[in-house]
């Protein structure tokens, strides 16, 4: 089922907010930018997280923050091939691990530190990559070995448990996390009510830099418009990005709702600070490539 950007919208406050809210209609401006107001709101995220019970949990659990599928080298071999994984249309050609591993495996982080994590079976892994309903084109699997790999997390780069997925054709496995995230902790700060062109939830984060200094992020906006914005509040303990969007025109307009990608420059890299969506007062979810930004973050 092929979704909406209207749609995706919708669901994402849902899952931040708690409720649903409507997109403007009518393509009359929302209101304005403001930056002083903007930088209040961060403010507040900021200092609502700084050493709060939330920021502890979060600091101690598995949040990653990168795909959670790592393609093999040089992938793809085609435009076939890639449009069959875009699709999610995957062909299970031989055997796969029986039951998960009755061991814990384990996260373990380049800074330092570990986590006890279970591990899912071959069967569910797949399952996720396989996904797709059209009759064409697949990528083949010929079997299955649990291996790590390596991806950020809220607490930096980290090893974790993945299968490694053979597919025919390919000389380097595509791997799978193998492991759920944390549960997610409760928010010490409540929601902006509703979005405006002042301020917008952000869809998700697409990618940090390697030397941490560069964060990009996708945001919304709409067919009338200047595009996205996005506004940075550094401290100790996290960073707060603010959406917002640039001169939306006056009069009628489409109420269809589009997404870019916004680059952020850091005065420092990220490090381990949380890195928090100044609408929904939440850290900011990983931008899933394929489809919505997953509340369970992998």
């Amino acid at each position: 089922m092929r979704t909406t950007p209207l749609l995706r919208l919708l669901v994402v406050l849902a899952l931040f907010t708690g409720t649903a809210a409507c997109a403007e209609k009518g393509g009359g401006p929302g209101a304005a930018h403001d930056p002083e107001r903007t930088t209040e709101r961060a403010r507040q995220v900021s200092e609502a997280w700084a050493g709060s019970e939330a920021a502890r949990i979060w600091r101690e659990g598995y949040f990653p923050l990168d795909d959670p599928v790592q393609l093999p080298e040089g992938a793809f071999r085609n435009q076939a091939d890639k449009r069959a994984y875009e699709a999610q249309n995957f062909e299970l050609r031989g055997p796969l691990p029986g039951a998960p591993p009755k061991k814990k495996g384990e996260v373990r982080w380049r800074s330092g530190g570990s986590l006890p994590v279970a591990v899912s079976s071959a069967r569910a892994a797949y399952e996720k990559l396989a996904r797709g309903g059209d009759v064409g084109h697949s990528l083949v699997v010929t079997g299955a070995r649990l291996g790590r790999m390596t991806l950020s997390t809220g607490r930096g780069p980290a090893s974790v448990p993945a299968w490694h997925f053979t597919l025919a054709g390919y000389d380097t496995p595509l791997r799978r996390v193998a492991v759920g995230p944390s549960k997610l902790p409760r928010p010490p700060v409540e929601p902006v009510a509703e979005a405006s062109d002042a301020l917008y939830p952000l869809y998700g984060l697409t990618a940090v830099s390697r030397d941490g200094r560069t964060v990009t992020l996708r945001a919304h906006h709409g067919s009338c418009d200047e595009g996205p914005a996005v506004d940075v509040l550094e401290s100790g303990d996290n960073v707060v990005f603010s959406g917002w969007i640039r001169d939306r025109a006056e009069g009628m307009c489409t109420d269809d709702l589009r997404m870019k990608k916004v680059t952020v420059k850091l005065d420092r890299p990220v490090g381990d600070r949380l890195l928090l969506d100044a609408f929904t007062g939440r850290p900011v979810p990983h931008d899933a490539a394929a489809g919505f930004p997953a509340p369970s973050w992998s």
